[in-house]
């Protein structure tokens, strides 16, 4: 079996902890570069672990290396403070890293977005993702797949009281969540991690394809 590379963006999030694991025991992957900003609390024989300043990426060209690349970046307003430094994470850090990797040989780009992405949108949130995507769509990889989940389910490092309170509405509000309201359910983060591996993986038509979130829990 011929075997890939991967590179990881996000290994510490909700997603991408998820993934990254997914990866790591997969049969098609023989090496898995993360970067991160703090070593891992594991190891792996093929796990290389990339402690990086995003501040500064040109100074990691040489580590920022991989087949497909899997990106699960993203952060909020409340973490980040401010809105030019969420731009910084959600569009600033994956477009640059996607370039750099693109330079390095990248075949294939798979970006966690958001339900709502759009470049034109009056929030801002929404606007960001929808830049991000359009600007990574530009760097001209092989394959570009974009996953739009809703909203995510899992346990998450840190406390965030509006999804705490939302989980527990969620089973009630799903039932309700049909025909076109479908794709707002809650999806769990390691559905998402899945499809992204299963879509790296598998023979793809589309060189460029959008996965919506009711899409993606049907990726087998």
């Amino acid at each position: 079996m011929k075997t890939r590379t991967a590179l990881v963006l996000g290994a510490t999030g909700l997603i991408g902890e998820q993934l990254v694991k997914l990866l790591l025991q997969s049969e098609e992957y023989e090496r898995v570069t993360v970067l991160v900003r703090a070593s891992l609390p594991y190891s792996h024989p093929k796990l290389h672990i990339v402690i990086v300043d995003y501040a500064r990426l040109e100074d990691f060209v040489e580590e920022i290396v991989g087949q497909d690349v899997f990106c699960c970046l993203g952060t909020t307003i409340k973490k980040a403070k401010t809105q030019e430094a969420f731009r910084k994470v959600d569009l600033d850090y994956p477009v640059h890293i996607g370039q750099i990797a693109k330079r390095n040989g990248a075949e294939k780009y798979l970006l966690v977005s958001s339900i709502g992405a759009n470049k034109h949108s009056r929030i801002f949130y929404s606007r960001i993702k929808g830049e991000a995507e359009e600007a990574l769509a530009a760097v001209g990889f092989d394959q570009y797949h974009v996953f739009r989940p809703s909203a995510l389910l899992g346990k998450r490092k840190d406390f965030r009281i509006r999804e705490k309170v939302g989980i527990l509405f969620f089973p009630v509000v799903s039932l309700f969540m049909v025909g076109p309201l479908h794709k707002y359910k809650p999806i769990r983060a390691d559905q998402v991690a899945y499809a992204m591996y299963r879509i790296a993986v598998s023979k793809q038509d589309n060189a460029y394809a959008i996965w919506e979130s009711d899409q993606i829990v049907n990726i087998h």
